[in-house]
């Protein structure tokens, strides 16, 4: 465990630690008041949760994923990405409704969202497909199409629950990942070419299906300029609450504890809209600090990524660094009214258990990634010496 330990990016794990502490903090700060007026609970209750899940994750990291080797993935990855699958379908019949989306199974006590580990997964098989593609050195664009359209057809079935956030985030993955292969960078005159022809088919298919792609509901969402001229509508209700509490935070916040936004103001402060009661209580400088924190984040996890020593490797950590980034542009974008909100967490700071144990394990996925990059360099470097 100390040699493994030795090869982990120690600032990478520092800064998961930070956000973890600041982020229990601020869902006990932000939840405490409506755990009582709105969902009858105890005070303490999404704190609780939110220290199992942690810890649970952690211990998970430190215990199975940092020592077990990516080389070993292709044997899970078939069996996963069909157990997604299954479960994204299963959520039709036996899914609990939310905030008008069918995405989650009530097991009891806990919630289990399918969708937030379908991000993984994603990520995962298509770092086991594309290695396994390159090694064969497969000269088809057509084979490299297959997992793309395999990743599709799951961004389609959470779109119909519906969750156009979640989806948007699993398409831009994708198609990211997709462009950044060798091969197809080789070959993008022919990849755009069959991307335009299936852009028409799609929409030839959509107009003459007669189906809308958007309800009412979801096309309120891109009403998302202004939201205070709209205060009285369900477009502009939380956002332009989200705006009040950054006002009244200023540069050095109100206090910890002394929000009044989170007085059922704002219905999602310690999910969605917890970034305005941050600021709320501690100020537009820690809101700042933590906007540079993330971006150090992403910074050690694509350095990661560049250093990779095999594509999958790459595709792993390149992978998660794309996962995080869209989650907290997504989020801090739609909270500022940049772009429509869609209901999508910040990592470590909001309140979720499936969203928190993705990030914190998929973390450590680039941990061991960082593993294995120094192993195989040290071992590299010992044979020359030899040689």
């Amino acid at each position: 465990m100390k040699r493994l330990f030795s090869k982990m990016d120690i600032w990478l794990l520092i800064i998961m630690v930070i956000y973890s502490i600041v982020g229990l903090i601020m869902i006990f700060s932000s939840s405490s008041v409506s755990t009582v007026l709105r969902y009858n609970v105890p005070q303490y209750h999404f704190f609780l949760r939110q220290a199992i899940f942690l810890v649970v994750s952690f211990l998970v990291g430190f215990l199975i994923v940092i020592r077990f080797p990516t080389s070993k993935y292709k044997y899970l990855a078939p069996f996963a990405i069909v157990g997604i699958i299954i479960a994204l379908l299963g959520l039709f019949v036996y899914g609990r409704i939310t905030n008008n989306a069918q995405s989650w199974y009530d097991l009891g006590p806990f919630a289990l969202q399918p969708s937030e580990f379908a991000k993984s997964i994603i990520i995962v098989f298509l770092a086991v497909a594309y290695s396994r593609l390159e090694k064969r050195k497969t000269a088809n664009i057509y084979a490299f199409l297959i997992p793309v359209a395999i990743c599709l057809v799951i961004a389609v079935l959470i779109a119909m629950q519906p969750d156009f956030g979640t989806a948007l985030i699993i398409c831009g993955i994708v198609f990211f990942v997709f462009i950044s292969i060798p091969y197809v960078k080789q070959n993008i005159v022919k990849v755009l070419k069959i991307g335009a022809v299936c852009l028409v088919v799609a929409a030839i298919a959509l107009l003459y299906s007669g189906a809308e792609i958007f309800n009412s509901r979801q096309l309120q969402r891109f009403e998302f300029r202004n939201p205070c001229l709209r205060y009285q509508e369900n477009t502009g209700y939380q956002v332009c609450n989200g705006f009040i509490a950054i006002h009244n935070g200023g540069l050095f916040g109100v206090g910890l504890g002394n929000s009044s936004q989170k007085y059922l103001y704002l219905p999602e402060s310690h999910t969605d809209f917890i970034f305005p009661i941050i600021v709320e209580e501690l100020g537009l400088i820690v809101g700042i600090l933590l906007i540079i924190g993330y971006m150090v984040m992403l910074w050690r996890i694509l350095r990661i990524a560049r250093q990779a020593e095999n594509l999958r490797l790459s595709i792993l950590a390149y992978g998660v660094f794309l996962y995080l980034l869209f989650h907290i542009l997504i989020n801090l974008l739609g909270v500022l009214a940049l772009i429509p909100l869609t209901g999508v967490p910040l990592p470590f700071l909001s309140y979720g258990g499936s969203f928190t144990i993705n990030v914190v394990i998929m973390l450590f996925v680039v941990q061991r990634v960082n593993i294995e990059n120094k192993t195989i360099k040290a071992k590299r470097e010992m044979a020359s010496i030899t040689n």
